[in-house]
């Protein structure tokens, strides 16, 4: 009967704390948290031309299972130069599976005149608190890893 009672008074505290309190609970907790600031680089692609790099910061999103993003992706392709752009984007993480949906904000620097440029997405696996693994899906395809980024002094 005691541990009926315990049980109950325990249901009774978590139901107080409501979902905001538990869910940030399960996020300190979690070693594959996803929040904040990563670099990202693919293996080459089109025919080993293009490479991208860049950085990715996922910040609190009030839905669970959702992050805001920006990320800025510099791309390098030998036919036709580099290009910086600054993206937002919204990240959706079901268990392992993070999805990054991006919008162009700003063209930095652009490749060459007349090319279209198209929002770089991301469907990627996390590995743990430090390393995720997928694929770029945008204009082209390419493998890519995303680090955390280590915040230090350069």
């Amino acid at each position: 009967m005691l541990s009926r009672l315990r049980l109950a008074c325990l249901t009774v505290a978590l139901l107080a704390l409501g979902p905001t309190a538990t869910a940030q609970a399960a996020t300190e907790s979690d070693p594959g948290d996803v929040l904040g600031n990563w670099t990202f680089q693919t293996k080459p692609y089109r025919e080993g031309q293009c490479i991208m790099s860049g950085t990715a910061r996922l910040t609190p999103h009030p839905d669970a299972g959702v992050y805001n993003c920006e990320l800025t992706a510099v791309e390098i392709c030998s036919m036709w130069g580099r290009s910086v752009v600054v993206q937002s984007c919204k990240a959706r993480r079901f268990n392992e599976q993070v999805s990054i949906r991006s919008e162009i904000e700003q063209f930095v620097e652009s490749k060459a005149e007349g090319l279209v440029y198209v929002p770089d997405n991301f469907a990627l696996t996390v590995q743990d608190s430090r390393r995720m693994y997928g694929s770029l899906v945008s204009a082209a395809t390419a493998p890519v890893e995303f680090v955390r980024a280590e915040d230090g002094i350069s």
